[in-house]
């Protein structure tokens, strides 16, 4: 068996190796940031490895983070839907290309490498095992085969296939953050379309069951009342669901100080107490998550319990900055979920590093905790 590997050293290609590789790299990354087919793209980085590596057919295998396995993806001149089912982890040839960072050619003896059955299929002649690693990160490997009569791979060639090798690299990784980010947009546009239907639609739907199921007949101003916020909620709604899918960062003119001595103010009979350290700021960045937590909680508090009081503390702990929002006012018979607003906060403060913790507290409290990481500078 012939074995031939490129020893870990920077690449010497031929002189049009790197512009090559160069115009590669931009084609595919401007076909990442327009998230084309999976099956399209790395049909095409198949493709350009046969191209530029003068190569007959080759196959794209790529790390599945999901099911923890190798699968091939794409290929040029190959049916990949042959090979969907077969992981890399079996194929020696691979990791040994993957765990050197060798272009490693296989002349004779394939069947030692590779499945036998995949050899007499595919009637492979020779292999050409290009790893796709960059950064210390394996993203997978390029299978290509140059065909009967083709003379070993010289030592430029080779260069040259290591180059794309990593080209092809940077090209996955930069999809798979195109595509991480895309998920994140999706996921935070349907967060938002929550919040506005939870903090609109149904805070007006809510203050119209209390008036319905308050004994008594309603008088013509209390039903006149009910049939505004109906249509006031209906409008809302259909803003929410007509808005653009885009999101915005969310800003407020306002700063937690002066949220909580509002809602002081506005809810005076529940008595707020606010406890805040010396040192303890909030960064601006974060001014809309801490005032949303503490004002979902203080409404939590309103609607579902009946407290006597409610303690904010806003302190410091190590590298972060931790608020509670306490209120004494669970009977023991209250249910031990939260509301949607809590768990949309929570979801929003994944994306900011930060954790919300709410729960009772026997015998008959119930907390809302939001700890904040602080910037390296603060903290």
């Amino acid at each position: 068996m012939t074995d031939h590997a490129l020893p870990g050293r920077e690449p010497t290609s031929v002189a049009s190796s790197p512009i090559a590789a160069l115009h590669l790299l931009v084609s595919m990354l401007g076909e990442a940031e327009v998230a084309a087919p999976g099956g399209s793209f790395y049909d095409r980085l198949a493709e350009a490895v046969c191209r530029l590596g003068s190569m007959r057919r080759a196959v794209v295998f790529i790390s599945d983070d999901v099911r923890r396995r190798v699968w091939a993806v794409g290929s040029h001149n190959l049916d990949v839907g042959l090979l969907s089912d077969e992981p890399i982890q079996v194929i020696p040839l691979a990791l040994r290309a993957l765990e050197r960072d060798e272009v490693i050619e296989i002349a004779t003896a394939l069947t030692q490498e590779l499945p036998a059955r995949d050899v007499a299929r595919f009637e492979l002649t020779d292999i050409t095992c290009i790893p796709m690693s960059a950064g210390g990160r394996h993203y997978g490997v390029v299978l290509a085969e140059r065909g009967t009569g083709a003379s070993a791979l010289t030592d430029p060639e080779r260069d040259g296939l290591w180059t794309l090798g990593k080209v092809c690299a940077l090209a996955a990784s930069a999809r798979a953050a195109t595509r991480q980010q895309e998920r994140a947009r999706h996921l935070a546009d349907r967060l938002d379309l929550a919040r506005d239907v939870h903090e609109r639609v149904v805070q007006r739907l809510f203050g119209v069951s209390l008036a319905l199921g308050a004994p008594g007949d309603l008088t013509a101003a209390q039903r006149e009342r009910c049939a505004d916020e109906l249509q006031a909620a209906t409008q809302e709604l259909r803003h929410a669901i007509q808005r653009p899918m885009a999101r915005a960062a969310r800003e407020v003119d306002t700063t937690l100080r002066e949220e909580l001595q509002r809602l002081a103010a506005e809810h005076a009979d529940l008595h707020l107490a606010v406890r805040w350290d010396a040192g303890a700021e909030i960064p601006a960045a974060l001014e809309p998550l801490a005032q949303t937590v503490v004002g979902e909680a203080v409404r939590n508090a309103r609607k579902h319990a009946r407290p006597s009081r409610i303690d904010v503390h806003v302190g410091r702990e190590p590298g972060a900055l931790a608020i509670a929002v306490v209120n004494d006012g669970v009977g023991p018979g209250a249910p031990a979920g939260a509301g949607v607003g809590l768990r949309l906060a929570a979801f929003e403060a994944l994306n900011f590093g930060a954790a919300v913790d709410f729960g009772r507290t026997p015998p008959d409290r119930w907390h809302v905790r939001l700890v904040l990481p602080l910037p390296a500078a603060a903290a």
